[in-house]
């Protein structure tokens, strides 16, 4: 019997996506945390919890943790949920990536977030940097200064002990292409459980999303909504029409077909209408779908898979 639309829709926003490699799921709607201003971040991650999202993402360099973790222990005590309704991930700063370092800079996250176990631990970016207190380091020319003394593998295997130990449920890679991507998922004694790029119509990662759906990784877009690009995805005539059509907003589409296509995502809201708006995205039907992978456009907005700096964070020392 085929279920009804409504029945679907639901479905589409709780669900939820089996960590193969690691512990537990990962809810396939997941709220972004990258917002400069620490008043606003903790505002609108209570929000998120009420409007119904169950995964956060932060990382160190975000400069966010403590205002997330506060705002989610307001918004489980508000709504009456326990820690075990969320999942929580963070990640790993390049100027960390040496072995040694790997631990503290762990448990310094968790401190912050006001957490005792992590659902998910990513490497921020596969590039090291020089190790030290300064967040971006570089040279009198403006060059980053990376650390040739360590390898990704290095590091990996440095997270693999994390879980080894019981402090994070699961593992992965951030901002990474396929290239980097294949020596460690097969050197790994655990695999990645999570890969996070960059991914929306005008850069689908087709090729990475396969591999990840053929390895049993989860594939995690960021910038679903083309953060902000104008003219973007968001002002595509394609998705206006569809969107138009079915009677959701350009961002519900863009979501929908996120989800649909087999991944989870992340999304950010400072409103709580707009985190609303975020949540309630409906199925789309098949022709729309194949309308939007039909589109041709290519733009990558992030160069941090190049470079290790990522575009959407402005430079400044740790403090």
């Amino acid at each position: 019997m085929t279920e009804s639309p409504e029945l679907q829709s639901s479905e589409l926003r709780t669900k939820r996506i089996p960590l193969r490699h690691g512990a537990g799921q990962i809810p396939a709607l997941g709220f972004g945390t990258l917002i400069p201003d620490a008043a606003i971040t903790r505002s609108a991650t209570k929000d998120a919890v009420a409007s119904g999202f169950r995964h956060f993402d932060t990382a160190e360099r975000y400069l966010t943790e403590r205002e997330v973790g506060e705002g989610l222990q307001a918004g489980l005590a508000a709504n009456g949920l326990a820690r075990e309704d969320i999942f929580v991930t963070t990640k790993l700063w390049n100027t960390h990536h040496r072995p040694e370092c790997v631990e503290p800079a762990f448990e310094a996250s968790l401190d912050r977030l006001q957490l005792t176990y992590l659902d998910l631990y990513l490497i921020h970016t596969p590039f090291a940097f020089q190790p030290g207190d300064d967040f971006d380091p570089r040279d009198e020319n403006g060059n980053v200064i990376y650390d040739r003394g360590v390898t990704l593998l290095d590091t990996w295997k440095a997270m693999e002990s994390l879980v080894d130990r019981g402090k994070c449920g699961a593992i992965g890679l951030s901002d990474i292409t396929l290239k980097e991507l294949r020596p460690v998922y097969e050197a790994a004694r655990i695999k990645p459980a999570v890969v996070q790029v960059e991914a929306h119509p005008y850069l689908p990662e087709t090729e990475l999303l396969e591999f990840c759906k053929e390895k049993g990784i989860v594939f995690l877009a960021f910038a679903p909504l083309g953060h902000g690009m104008k003219p973007g995805p968001l002002e595509d005539p394609v998705i206006t029409a569809i969107a138009a059509r079915v009677g959701k907003s350009p961002a519900q589409v863009l979501l929908a077909w996120a989800v649909q296509r087999g991944t989870a995502l992340l999304t950010t809201a400072r409103s709580a209408a707009h985190s609303q708006e975020n949540f309630n995205i409906s199925a789309l039907p098949a022709d729309a779908l194949e309308e939007i992978n039909r589109i041709e456009v290519r733009q990558r907005l992030n160069d941090v898979v190049n470079t290790g700096s990522p575009g959407f964070i402005p430079r400044a020392k740790s403090a």
